[in-house]
Parts: C-alpha cells; sequence; structure tokens
C-alpha cells in the first residue's frame, strides 16, 4: 500500500489510496457513535442477564466468565440456559425494529414514520387476533401469523399509495389509514373472542419477551444476516431519494424498485421482530432519531439505528424485570411509557419546523 492522501473537512475524513486504487469517506463521530452503543449494548446485556427475574443475582465479571463457558455450574447455568435466550431475542428484535424504522424515516423523510405508526405492526396483530380467535392460518402459530399479517400489510400499503409511483408523504398518508383499518379490526374480534381468547391476544398485543428462548432467536437472527447486506447495499441509492424523486432519476436511480424494494426490507425486519417478540411500542420510532442525533447524519443511520435499537429494548426489559417484586411487566408496557414523551416531543418539534420534520 502506498501514496495514502488524506482529507478531512465538517467531520469528515476522505481518503484516497493510490495503489491498489481505493477510496472512501469515513465519520469519525459516527464510528464513535457505533462504539459507544456497541457498549451499551454489551452491558445491558450483561446486566439483563446477570440481575434478571428471580432472586439469583450474577455479577458482570460472571456474566462475562459464563458467556465464554467458564465459571460456577450454577452460573453457566442460569446464564446460558434460563437468561440468555431471552435476552439475545430483545437484542435481535430490537436491532430489527431500529432497523426498520431507519428504513421507513429514510425512504418517506418524516421522523414520524415507523412500522407501528404506519400499520405494519397493526396488521402483524390483527392477523394474530383473527388467528387466535377464528383459527384461520392456526398451523403456522404464532410468529407465522404476525409475520404473514406485517407482510401483507406493507405490500397493501405500497399498492394502495401507488399512483404512477409512490411518494413519502402517500405511504405515510396510507399507511395511517391501513393502522386504524387494522386496528379497528383487531378490537372487533377482541369483542368476539372468550376470556381466555381475548387474554392470549393482549399478551402478544403488548409486546413481550416471557418465555422467549432460541426458537424464536434463530429465525430472527438469520432474517437479520440476509436483510442486512441488502440494505446496505441500498443505502447509496437510499441517500439519492432524499434529493427527491426527480433529481434521484436524474442520477440514474431506479426511484420506484428502489423505494420498493427498500420498503420491502423494512416491512420484514419489522414482521421478524413482531413474530418473534410482539410489536413492542415505539422502539423504531425512537431508535432512528437518538441515533441521528448521535451522529449527526443527514438522515438515521441504519447500523447505529439497530444498535439503539437493541439497547432500548435490553434496557426496557431489564425494568420490567426488576420493577415489580412479584410479578415480570411486559417489555413493550415499559418501552410504551419511556416512548409516549418522546412522540410528544417529535410531534412538537415538527409543529416547530413547519416541515413534517
Amino acid at each position: 500500500m502506498s501514496g495514502l492522501h488524506l482529507t478531512r473537512s465538517r467531520g469528515r475524513l476522505a481518503f484516497r489510496v493510490d495503489r491498489p486504487a481505493v477510496s472512501g469517506v469515513l465519520r469519525p463521530r459516527l464510528v464513535l457513535t457505533w462504539l459507544v452503543l456497541a457498549f451499551v449494548v454489551f452491558a445491558a446485556l450483561c446486566l439483563t442477564v446477570g440481575v434478571g427475574a428471580g432472586d439469583y443475582a450474577i455479577s458482570p465479571a460472571a456474566v462475562v466468565r459464563a458467556l465464554g463457558g467458564e465459571g460456577e455450574r450454577a452460573d453457566l447455568f442460569v446464564v446460558r440456559g434460563l437468561r440468555l435466550p431471552r435476552a439475545v431475542v430483545g437484542l435481535l428484535a430490537g436491532a430489527a425494529f431500529g432497523l426498520s424504522g431507519a428504513i421507513f424515516q429514510a425512504i418517506t423523510r418524516n421522523p414520524l414514520a415507523s412500522p407501528d405508526m404506519l400499520g405494519i405492526t397493526q396488521g402483524a396483530g390483527a392477523a394474530v387476533a383473527a388467528g387466535i380467535v377464528l383459527g384461520l392460518g392456526a398451523g403456522l402459530g404464532l410468529q407465522g401469523l404476525g409475520f404473514a399479517g406485517a407482510v401483507a400489510t406493507g405490500l397493501l400499503i405500497y399498492l394502495l399509495a401507488w399512483k404512477r409511483g409512490t411518494t413519502g408523504y402517500r405511504i405515510v398518508l396510507v399507511g395511517i389509514g391501513v393502522s386504524w383499518m387494522c386496528v379497528s379490526l383487531t378490537s372487533y374480534l377482541l369483542s368476539r373472542a372468550e376470556l381466555y381468547q381475548a387474554h392470549k391476544v393482549l399478551g402478544w398485543l403488548v409486546g413481550n419477551l416471557n418465555d422467549r428462548g432460541w426458537a424464536h432467536a434463530g429465525p430472527l437472527a438469520v432474517a437479520l444476516a440476509v436483510l442486512l447486506p441488502v440494505v446496505l447495499l441500498l443505502v447509496r441509492l437510499q441517500r439519492t431519494l432524499r434529493l427527491g424523486d426527480e433529481v434521484a432519476g436524474g442520477l440514474g436511480t431506479p426511484v420506484q424498485r428502489t423505494r420498493l424494494a427498500l420498503l420491502l426490507c423494512g416491512a420484514a425486519f419489522a414482521a421478524f421482530a413482531t413474530a418473534a417478540a410482539g410489536p413492542i411500542l415505539f422502539v423504531s420510532l425512537a431508535a432512528p432519531q437518538i441515533a441521528q442525533r448521535m451522529a449527526r447524519t443527514a438522515a438515521p443511520p441504519a447500523t447505529a439505528a439497530a444498535l439503539t435499537g437493541a439497547a432500548i429494548v435490553l434496557v426496557g426489559d431489564l425494568i420490567s424485570q426488576r420493577l415489580m417484586a412479584d410479578s415480570v411487566l411486559p417489555v413493550g408496557v415499559v418501552t410504551g411509557v419511556l416512548g409516549a414523551p418522546f412522540l410528544l416531543w417529535q410531534l412538537a418539534r415538527a409543529n416547530r419546523m413547519g416541515t413534517g420534520g
């Protein structure tokens, strides 16, 4: 390697190498954001696994040793056999929700756009309610029903928003309408349900990590491994979409195909996360905005949003397990309480700016 040239400008570090011919741009603040968030996620994972539900507390150092396969036999059993699967599901689900929110906010150019605001998670909930109350698709199980409902809702939103193409504005408006249709359908099904059926539906709708294990984490991990590289490859095209459809098209970006591909990826992330843990509220709304403000980027950075979403869910799960001595709250209750003020702040900020974001 020879001929390394560095240029720093406005928080960016551009580099160029003569041989081999390689060039690129580094953002030191974004790298620092990744490192900080990765540390927060690991610390939250260790705390959640160490002092989760139950009276058997394990120190963070002992948790780290147990994760590496060393330590006391009781620690290994509690960490790797009982608490780690739940924490991994929360970590992966939070990352998927964060990625989904970053994608929807980028393609709509609206900080209020997220799967739980546009109806994706409500569609999953309606499908699960129909399966429990009416027995539809019983062979799919709750995970399969949630996944199918979320993907079908995403496709429906795109088709209804189509008018010689789609725009972020139409996607948001159609998504809000579809969201309320799904909420109404779920409410109707609950009114017809038996008591045990309604309890089962509500327990899933609130977002819950109780009784989650490796069977729930596996499909979610595969989905992240497959879809994340696709999203990262589409990031360059996604940046041109922020310039407007006409400018992006003039730069050679296939606008509608790119938007459809990103929408399907965002819906798939939300679908797999919802299928694994239920619709955990406000994670996909808050995580991209927090990551964007930490990194000071023009749009929510996907990977930082994933780490932020994982941190939110893990911290929320830790609170839900320790808040009440005699019971474990669903994690969606905690994220809902924490996320509602964030939504109000976002609405107030959008109103002050007068631009929707």
